[in-house]
């Protein structure tokens, strides 16, 4: 597996520390990452920042490295919808065509994308037929830039692994893969064992963080007890201190055959606080943890 950093850890969106794209590039390279994930938004590489002369420097900065940059991630929600007038489904497909675009022009082979959220009282079948035709076309305009969509399991739609493979299915283009986690299956309380199994002849990608859960409860002071509140609190943790089972994980990928890009991601607040020190011990965590498991 290559061993890849999520530039969105070092982004300062959730109260820690910010490096720009440079420096985190940089920054990886010296923590013995192989390559980079970079978010498709500002502050890191956005569409509308992303010119020539930026690429050209990125490129360089990636050399100097000695770090490829494997996977440029995109943030879509293929299901919203605003106003009718709007051409939202097509702002969202141009952005991930333009992510391929910048992919391929800095050696990346993935976009990722995600799915839809589901919203009340909208129609599933309608939200299902409009994420795959969107999909669908998304696929189709990166395979002109010689890149793969990767797919990942966080968003409401085909949230289930089993679903998920259903939407591969439907959209059925050869460009079209997965970026299979394992967070929202061990929070669903899926068999990450045999998800994993499933998913890994399809995935070309797994982002990887670890939690801890946190029962909730009400004080209800006319019963003088407490009632169960749901769902759990879940909090970042550095890798290999949280609940999810990763060695079971880990193995089911690999007996599926999975052999891609496996990205480290700092993306809400952590145990540890935010600062420079602790998002570098964190990241050098996943990467002590990887090797140990000769996973990389």
């Amino acid at each position: 597996m290559q061993l890849s950093l999520f530039s969105i850890s070092y982004a300062g969106l959730w109260g820690q520390a910010r490096l720009g794209l440079h420096d985190l590039i940089c920054r990886a390279g010296e923590l013995g990452f192989e390559s980079v994930m970079i978010a498709g938004k500002r502050p890191h590489l956005s569409i509308l920042d992303a010119d020539g002369e930026e690429l050209a420097a990125l490129r360089d900065v990636l050399a100097t490295s000695r770090v490829s940059c494997a996977v440029v991630a995109g943030y879509t929600d293929f299901g919203a919808q605003v106003a009718a007038e709007v051409p939202l489904a097509e702002m969202q497909i141009s952005y991930v065509e333009s992510l391929a675009r910048i992919a391929a022009a800095l050696g990346a082979g993935i976009v990722r994308v995600f799915t839809s959220y589901e919203r009340a009282g909208e129609n599933w079948s309608t939200l299902w037929e409009r994420s795959v035709t969107h999909l669908r076309e998304a696929c189709d305009r990166a395979a002109r830039h010689g890149v793969t969509i990767a797919i990942q399991n966080h968003h409401d739609l085909a949230v289930h692994t089993s679903l998920l493979l259903e939407l591969l299915l439907d959209i059925d283009r050869p460009n079209c893969k997965l970026g299979f986690d394992a967070w929202s299956p061990a929070l669903r309380g899926e068999d990450l064992y045999e998800a994993a199994r499933l998913a890994a002849p399809h995935t070309v990608l797994t982002t990887n963080a670890d939690y801890v859960r946190f029962p909730r409860f009400r004080y209800r002071p006319e019963l003088v007890n407490y009632e169960p509140l749901s769902p759990d609190a879940v909090r970042a943790v550095p890798f290999g201190t949280g609940f999810i089972d990763y060695q079971r994980f880990f193995q089911g990928l690999r007996d599926g055959g999975f052999d891609g890009v496996a990205a480290y991601e700092i993306c809400s607040p952590i145990r540890g606080g935010g600062t420079l020190e602790n998002l570098d011990h964190c990241a050098q965590a996943y990467s002590n943890w990887m090797q140990a498991q000769h996973l990389v």
